[in-house]
């Protein structure tokens, strides 16, 4: 029976290129289903075998820690450099953009709850 590793909805690239390359040089006989255009199906890596599916859980698991400790470490290199923040910078560096986006969600909210004010 099919063993479901990894769901590939929203993995970037380069994470799906490397975990393919781990899978590759572990000898891991995987397989692997795209994700659909609209998002209905999920798409992933597979394997068949019940002692492969866990010997590939065991390498996902250190790859993922590893990959969540880099990620982290090069958001707060981009943060510290000034190249990533919050809304207060997305609104120094982009303010027409910001404050016209912050105007669409107030009026997508205003009309999403215009049928409950008037009850």
């Amino acid at each position: 029976m099919p063993h479901h590793l990894m769901n590939l909805r929203h993995v970037p690239d380069d994470e799906a290129d490397e975990i393919r390359a781990l899978f590759d040089a572990h000898d891991v006989r995987f397989y692997e289903t795209p994700p659909s255009r609209w998002g209905i199906s999920m798409g992933g890596f597979w394997v068949h075998d019940t002692d492969e599916a866990n010997r590939a859980k065991a390498l996902l698991h250190e790859y993922q820690r590893q990959r969540m400790e880099s990620q982290r470490e090069a958001y707060e290199a981009r943060r510290l450099s000034g190249e990533s923040g919050g809304v207060w910078q997305m609104l120094r560096h982009k303010p027409v953009r910001t404050l016209a986006a912050c105007v669409a969600i107030l009026v997508i909210m205003g009309l999403s709850l215009l049928p409950f004010i008037r009850i």
